[in-house]
């Protein structure tokens, strides 16, 4: 008996603070809930499972099974919200109008995160690698959703917008693991061909970390008006291009020296006649 009319009373007092609820109505939404919930776990266990067998980033992975796991609670609020009577359809127009506002206040913040997720999985750099864009170039040191943060050899921290970096031009030099050094050499035109192309090809032979193959090339590019130009070109590591880059330029100075060959600069050659031999010849 006293646990009816602590029944009848405690409905009464449902209906006076939340209109036509019922005791029976919240207890079957708790249940609801709590179903709810179970199920979100179930799933998101589920997720986990499938995504770990996959070859994906684990950044994308933990992106996605965030948005899964907000997702689920959304349903879960609108399944208990429709079992509580609350108009669902009103819940989702205002969500609407709440979410519209918000995507247009953070437009461009958006615009980052659409931008990190085309770099997470088209993978165009990965962290370490040194890449050069649009707007920066250095060692790639942490790529989040909004920014890709690249460190210089001026030892900088450059936060580039992703919504930037994916439109314009990406040039990634660590992709191959090999990258190419390219000098641009002159020499006097009265130095022989192959005596420049020797000093040369000697000069990358003292460099350390120059790799064999493709071999090192030395080509005759241009005929300038004081020198002719040559192209000195060899392949090294990625992880000593700059000791190969620095040091083969001090050996092609060292090796012209020895050999005798000029390494010109601009300047003008002015030939005087004298006339007046000329007119007695």
């Amino acid at each position: 008996m006293n646990s009816s009319i602590d029944t009848s009373t405690l409905e009464e007092v449902m209906q006076k603070s939340w209109g036509k609820m019922t005791l029976e109505q919240l207890l079957t939404s708790l249940i609801i809930l709590v179903a709810c919930l179970v199920a979100v776990k179930l799933i998101m266990a589920l997720a986990r499972r499938l995504t770990g067998k996959s070859k994906m980033d684990d950044r994308v992975r933990r992106y996605i099974l965030g948005g899964v796991k907000a997702m689920l609670y959304v349903v879960t609020i609108l399944i208990v919200a429709q079992s509580l009577g609350i108009p669902v359809t009103s819940l989702i127009a205002l969500v609407s109008v709440f979410g519209l506002a918000v995507s247009l206040a953070i437009q461009d913040v958006l615009s980052n995160v659409a931008g990190g997720m085309v770099i997470l999985f088209s993978k165009p750099f990965s962290l370490g690698d040194y890449i050069e864009t649009t707007d920066g170039e250095g060692d790639v040191v942490e790529i989040s959703l909004t920014h890709t943060k690249l460190d210089t050899y001026g030892g900088q921290r450059v936060m580039l917008p992703n919504k930037a970096v994916v439109a314009g031009k990406i040039i990634n030099y660590s992709a191959r693991g090999i990258r190419r050094v390219d000098h641009t050499i002159t020499a006097s035109y009265d130095d022989s061909t192959e005596a420049v192309r020797s000093a040369c090809l000697r000069a990358v032979s003292r460099t350390p970390h120059v790799r064999p193959d493709p071999a090192p090339a030395v080509v005759l590019t241009a005929y300038k008006d004081s020198a002719i130009e040559y192209h000195v070109r060899f392949w090294a590591d990625i992880a000593y291009f700059w000791d190969a880059y620095n040091t083969s330029l001090e050996e092609i100075r060292r090796c012209f020296a020895e050999d005798g060959v000029t390494m010109t600069y601009n300047h003008l050659n002015v030939h005087i006649m004298d006339r007046t031999t000329t007119e007695e010849k």
